[in-house]
């Protein structure tokens, strides 16, 4: 069993004005598609070949040995998350009830949980991720560097998350990081994957 590249769940243009359809090619096709054929590399032969992707990345994470493995395999992850994460016009879709609930329980209001997002993908220092993450029974906002994922935190549930690596924003927002998170909090997160994800429907 070799690790597939996941369709996007939209045309290539669909993010703009916002993320380009330049960006997403350039994202998706270099960056993404290099991960996951890295990965089906380091994997062949072996005895991780038939296992899923959330498989190896665990088993990577827990052996020193295999760190190229793991950054590898967990960027194909957090990519394909990423891009699930997003949604043309999703500024145009209200948050579902029951996200919005609990956003309001442990934020105070969707737009509190919008200013975190924001100050951790700022404060993320280099590459790395800013996700919305459920941990016993509670939403938070946490940043990761390079590839580390909440996938190998196992009280953290993973609901969506914003890439802040360069390659990201940097054809369209140059080094304007606040501008791009600014953008796709506002205009492009995907709140009924995050629903899904919360509620396992």
């Amino acid at each position: 069993m070799t690790i597939q590249l996941q369709n996007l769940p939209y045309a290539e243009n669909a993010l703009a004005p916002v993320i380009s359809e330049k960006t997403v090619q350039f994202h998706y096709h270099k960056h993404h598609a290099g991960y996951v054929q890295k990965t089906n590399e380091l994997i062949y032969n072996t005895d991780l070949e038939n296992k899923s992707l959330e498989e190896i990345i665990l088993t990577a994470a827990s052996d020193a040995t295999y760190q190229t493995l793991f950054n590898n395999a967990a960027q194909a992850w957090n990519h394909q998350f990423y891009w699930q994460s997003l949604k043309p016009n999703a500024a145009a879709s209200p948050v579902p009830e029951q996200l919005k609930i609990a956003v309001e329980r442990d934020f105070g209001s969707v737009e509190e949980l919008k200013k975190q997002l924001q100050a951790k993908g700022l404060a993320q220092f280099g590459s790395g991720w800013v996700w919305l993450v459920a941990e016993n029974g509670k939403l938070s906002v946490v940043s990761t560097s390079n590839a580390q994922t909440p996938l190998t935190n196992g009280a953290q549930k993973p609901l969506l998350t914003i890439d802040v690596w360069e390659h990201a924003y940097y054809l369209d927002s140059q080094n304007n990081r606040a501008a791009y998170l600014q953008n796709v909090i506002n205009t492009l997160l995907n709140w009924e994957f995050a629903a899904q994800n919360l509620t396992g429907e």
